[in-house]
């Protein structure tokens, strides 16, 4: 068994290499993207994803406020772009890290669930898609703390969890993006058509909720994977958990 000693050196070891310093970029962007959501205020999207066809495009916001939403989208697409950069990055230069594997996932974690949390709190995605992402996102973040404080080494995601990744960015930017503004109203009478619009944010909800089903599936295997782990180890105290 690796020494609690042992175990923090080896997850410090590479903390200011450059994948690692991009997540931590990532890490700061949330914190720009969540100040400007909350300065753009909630929006009406939650009248444009109902499967029922009623769908209406709401009375204009300012355009500040529409401003302001369209920056916050930039910035959480360009947050979850960069999810590819630092994993890049740490197979170019061989700089794959105890605490890169540990600090990437809890990067995307971060923006997803501040999203979404937010967007539930506007009244724009329901809270038991939200609630059901939380539970199982802390579960296993807090799994991976428990095999890093048991000596074993963080196991990395598998396809599952990167395709879950991939689809819940897709939803959210496609939801924080203010499309319902470009719709045809009064203000605006060459505007996209309604149906295309409702269109779009049913496609965003299918789409985040493809990713609520990825997101439960690579959770149930990660235990079993974890578990499998640690009972080789306990089995052959020599050998560590290996990576997935």
């Amino acid at each position: 068994m690796v020494s609690e000693r042992e175990t923090k050196k080896s997850l410090l070891d590479g903390w200011n290499s450059a994948p690692n310093l991009v997540t931590y970029a990532r890490i700061l962007l949330v914190v720009v993207f969540i100040v400007l959501l909350l300065m753009a205020g909630d929006h009406p999207t939650a009248s444009m994803v109902s499967f029922d066809g009623a769908a209406r495009i709401p009375a204009p916001a300012p355009d500040d406020h529409v401003a302001l939403r369209w920056a916050s989208c930039v910035v959480f697409l360009v947050a979850a772009s960069t999810d590819k950069l630092d994993g890049w990055l740490a197979r170019r230069t061989n700089a794959v890290t105890e605490l890169g594997k540990l600090m990437d996932p809890i990067a995307d974690k971060l923006l997803v669930l501040v999203a979404l949390i937010t967007l539930s709190a506007f009244g724009e995605v329901a809270w038991w898609i939200t609630i059901l992402f939380l539970v199982r996102e802390i579960g296993i973040t807090a799994m991976r703390f428990m095999v890093i404080d048991t000596g074993g080494k963080v196991i990395a995601a598998a396809w599952p969890g990167k395709l879950k990744t991939l689809f819940q960015s897709i939803a959210l930017t496609m939801l924080l993006a203010p499309v319902w503004a470009l719709g045809v109203s009064d203000a605006n009478p060459e505007g996209l058509p309604v149906a295309l619009v409702h269109g779009y944010y049913v496609l965003a909800m299918a789409f985040l909720l493809v990713a609520l089903v990825l997101c439960w599936y690579s959770g149930v295997e990660y235990v079993a994977k974890t578990v499998k782990a640690v009972r080789s180890a306990s089995a052959s105290p020599s050998d560590a958990p290996k990576e997935a």
